[in-house]
């Protein structure tokens, strides 16, 4: 890593762009999953990261329906960052109303 490399916050926030730019989900997308299944996908990711069996810390809590597509540690936790952001966000949304 070089001192030009975006650092971790970054990677986050610019894979929280291309998931909405370029992924479609949106405020909309996100409001629709309200039963943890953004902070369940998160996990998985982390947990392919780590290097440790999604299945075993969340088993057939991991939306069933997501495309979970691992690739490496630092992608996967990015992702993992940008779902916790996408819930977060979410959150905040459906406590101001």
């Amino acid at each position: 890593m070089t001192n030009a490399d975006p650092s971790g916050a970054k990677l986050i926030s610019l894979e929280r762009t291309r998931q909405q730019k370029q992924e479609g989900y949106h405020i909309s997308h996100d409001a629709a999953h309200d039963s943890g299944e953004l902070g369940r996908a998160a996990i998985g990711y982390i947990a392919s990261a780590l290097k440790i069996d999604r299945h075993e810390h969340i088993g057939s809590q991991f939306p069933a329906d997501w495309d979970f597509k691992p690739k490496d540690t630092i992608r996967d936790l990015v992702r993992a960052g940008a779902l916790i952001a996408a819930e977060i966000d979410r959150l905040r949304r459906k406590n101001t109303r």
